[in-house]
């Protein structure tokens, strides 16, 4: 793959990675905390979260900042690798981090969805 490609590549990567941690963090919690407004934290299916909402503001700003931090060193890990790989298996490294992309925008849709539908319908989806 050519330097100027692989470049390219790698600032969509980030991009698409910015759109899932908007997803992931500030939309996800929002959406948790007017849930849990509305029906209490009993409501919240995941256990974490449901731990985690009977918490200070504080603690669960600390635990979301952590998991925003893992997210960005892990990510930034997988973009040097993919950097430092041979030529001929740049491409094939590029697909595996477009599914891991894909796949955390696709929790974060899921997540996004369940905790709507338990706003509006009073249930989870899941």
């Amino acid at each position: 793959m050519e330097p100027d490609q692989l470049e390219e590549w790698t600032d969509d990567y980030w991009s698409w990675v910015a759109v899932v941690l908007f997803l992931l963090i500030p939309v996800d919690l929002l959406t948790t905390a007017g849930a849990a407004t509305i029906y209490g934290t009993q409501a919240e299916t995941n256990p974490l979260m449901r731990w985690l909402l009977t918490r200070r503001l504080a603690t669960i700003v600390a635990v979301h900042l952590a998991v925003l931090v893992a997210v960005v060193v892990s990510f930034r890990v997988m973009v040097f690798l993919l950097e430092t790989t041979d030529e001929r298996y740049q491409r094939a490294f590029a697909y595996g981090i477009e599914a891991f992309v894909g796949l955390l925008l696709l929790a974060g849709l899921v997540v996004f969805a369940n905790n709507l539908s338990v706003i509006v319908l009073g249930e989870s989806l899941l």
